[in-house]
Formats: C-alpha cells, sequence, structure tokens
C-alpha cells in the first residue's frame, strides 16, 4: 500500500504525517477539528503549554465520541429493526403474489 506525506498545521506548528492517499481529506479534516478544539482550549486561558493543551483537547474529543457511542449502537438496532420490517415486507408480497398466480 503506497502512502503520502500530508502536512497539517495544529496550532500554529506543521506536522507531516505519512497515511494513503484516499485518507488525505479525513486527515486534514481531523487536523482541523482538533486545531480547533486545542485553540478553544487555549482562548480560555486556564491551560498553559501546548502538551497539556493537547491532553485536554484529546479528553474532549474523547469525551465526544464516547457520548456518539450509544447513538450508534441505537443507529445500528434501529436499521436491523428495518431490514427485518423489509423482509417481512418482501415476504408478504411474495406470499400474495403467489396466492393471486393460484387464484
Amino acid at each position: 500500500m503506497s502512502s503520502i506525506a500530508v502536512t497539517v498545521n495544529i496550532l500554529d506548528r506543521d506536522y507531516q504525517i505519512s497515511c494513503a492517499p484516499e485518507e488525505e481529506v479525513l486527515l486534514k479534516s481531523a487536523a482541523d477539528y482538533l486545531d480547533g478544539k486545542m485553540r478553544e482550549i487555549r482562548e480560555h486561558g486556564n491551560v498553559i503549554g501546548i502538551d497539556r493543551i493537547a491532553v485536554m483537547a484529546a479528553l474532549n474529543i474523547a469525551h465526544e465520541f464516547l457520548q456518539l457511542k450509544p447513538l450508534e449502537e441505537e443507529r445500528r438496532s434501529i436499521a436491523q429493526h428495518i431490514a427485518m420490517l423489509r423482509d417481512t415486507v418482501s415476504k408478504a408480497v411474495a406470499a400474495q403474489d403467489v396466492l393471486r398466480d393460484i387464484a
């Protein structure tokens, strides 16, 4: 698998990161999101030092992710339920077609 070097800017610092070409847009989006979170923390002035800002941003992002997990599980459950309903409807339509052919 080939990889490319992508330069991203986070909190006014450039970082070169290797990634697959098809992942470049997503990587840049993630870097922009992280940059925004770190800037928010720095602007509030409660945290000093890039290391501490990065840790606080990581904790905030992890918290956001963990809050979304139950929603993802609920979405999967709904998708499974919809698939079962589609299957039931398809079987009912097929059964009705058979009955129509008999009559």
